[in-house]
């Protein structure tokens, strides 16, 4: 349990107590990245967090449990996502052809390079560059036009998003690798000083019970954290701007337990309405581009003036200091970066078969949530908890390997079917998958069916 000891370090209180079982081992998947393994010790470091925070409450603690193969599919759940609605099936067939093309292409000088195409606004940028339609094999010509390297700054200088393949040695030997390298996966920094804050609620049902998150993030490791408090009993409530780009298959499946509504904070009334949310709320979470939220007054310290004792939770890709930090980032970009992709590939660089960084980053931001929670209601104060996706990255590398013998390895069906949900939602019946994490006393379970953007109000329970 490699991965839950450098997380338990980060936590700081000694050894957990409680009964932990893990069930299965890797290869799960074909890869040799112990990916189900690592996601198990990370769902496990989560049950600690959570029962630290249970036993503030109660002065209790749970037996935890989690299967490997369970925690594996949690890294790629959206693709066990069935939904009545035909417009959103169709809509994830159109983002499996753009992610068709995300992939690494060879370039001119022997490298390669991946374009990111995951929305249409991000596609174009880079197509004016490469001059070229939207088709793979145009794309791959084009790629192979120009120096891996060139190609990325010329990418970056737009705002698009793209990276040229390094090897895990390139990446640590990098100014931005070594940056990351030196810090720990999760950071909790103190922001402010305020009193020690109990949690709220004097009988409470659920470890999370009137903890109030603000979740300002899009497309999976953002709105997985805050799906995962959720999960835990928390009032999540999902800010979003109807201009903003997005992708609903992703939104329907990081959506359980959440309201959702809309607010721009570039309009003045909508951002003061926002503010108000912020005096009354435990956690802010956000994934915007590091520098973007102080721009609007948002930042971690504007807020902790706000609101003493609010927990600030930051993703991003690349980290938040050095030359990649104001960098547009995604999953596959931080695979590419950080040396996964090489590996995983060889000769041919290839992308690990589930949403690997993403999803870690999410459930890494949840767990460095809870501890913060946990630092408040002990000592009191503000806290920054910062993660990025190649920090997550950099983590499952640090992870022993496995050797697996086949291509194209599926998770047992009846293995999934043990965590798949039925549930009436907005958008007809949906089948998906529930939490993977056990607790014995207080079983995690999503109140709230997924629902569209927009479709509550922006208050709190």
């Amino acid at each position: 349990m490699q991965a839950f000891d450098e997380l338990m370090s980060i936590r700081g209180l000694g050894v957990p107590t409680e009964s932990i079982n893990v069930l299965g081992a890797d290869p799960v998947l074909s890869t040799r990245f112990a990916l189900g393994e690592t996601s198990a010790d990370i769902m496990l470091a989560i049950g600690v967090a959570i029962n630290d925070l249970w036993e503030l409450r109660t002065g209790q603690r749970q037996d935890l449990q989690v299967r490997v193969e369970h925690a594996a599919a949690a890294l790629r759940s959206y693709l066990y996502l069935v939904v009545d609605d035909s417009d959103i099936s169709l809509e994830f067939l159109g983002q499996v052809g753009r992610q068709g093309i995300s992939t690494p292409h060879l370039s001119k000088d022997g490298r390669f390079f991946l374009p990111h195409m995951g929305l249409p606004h991000l596609a174009e940028k880079i197509l004016k560059i490469l001059d070229c339609p939207f088709d793979l094999e145009s794309v791959v010509q084009a790629v192979a036009r120009w120096d891996a390297l060139e190609l990325e700054n010329a990418v970056a200088e737009v705002g698009a998003c793209g990276a040229m393949v390094r090897s895990s040695d390139e990446w640590l030997a990098h100014s931005q690798g070594m940056a990351l390298a030196s810090r720990p996966v999760i950071e909790i920094i103190k922001i402010g000083e305020s009193d020690p804050e109990a949690l709220r609620g004097d009988s409470p049902a659920r470890p999370l019970s009137g903890l109030r998150t603000l979740d300002l993030t899009r497309i999976l490791a953002g709105p997985t954290c805050a799906r995962t408090l959720a999960e835990q009993g928390a009032d999540v409530l999902m800010v979003t701007a109807e201009h903003l780009p997005q992708t609903r298959f992703f939104v329907v499946d990081t959506s359980h337990g959440k309201r959702t509504t809309f607010l721009d904070f570039n309009d003045r009334e909508q951002k003061q309405t926002l503010l108000d949310l912020v005096k009354q709320a435990d956690v802010f979470s956000q994934g915007y581009r590091p520098g973007v939220m102080s721009k609007h007054g948002l930042s971690p310290e504007d807020l902790a003036e706000i609101r003493p004792g609010i927990v600030y939770t930051s993703m991003n890709c690349y980290g938040y200091d050095g030359p990649f930090a104001d960098r547009a980032g995604w999953e596959q970009l931080a695979q590419t970066v950080t040396g996964i992709a090489a590996e995983q590939g060889g000769d041919t660089p290839a992308l690990v078969p589930a949403a690997a960084c993403d999803y870690t980053t999410g459930y890494l931001a949840a767990y460095g949530t809870m501890l913060a929670l946990g630092l408040r209601a002990r000592e009191g104060g503000s806290y920054h908890v910062r993660t990025s996706l190649c920090q997550s990255g950099m983590f499952i590398q640090r992870q022993h390997r496995v050797d697996y013998d086949n291509e194209g390895m599926e998770i047992d069906p009846l293995l999934i079917e043990e965590i798949t949900l039925e549930t009436q939602t907005p958008y007809g019946k949906m089948k998906h998958l529930g939490p993977v994490l056990r607790l014995s006393d207080t079983p995690a379970r999503w109140v709230l069916p997924s629902s569209p953007l927009g479709t509550h109000d922006a208050v709190w329970l």
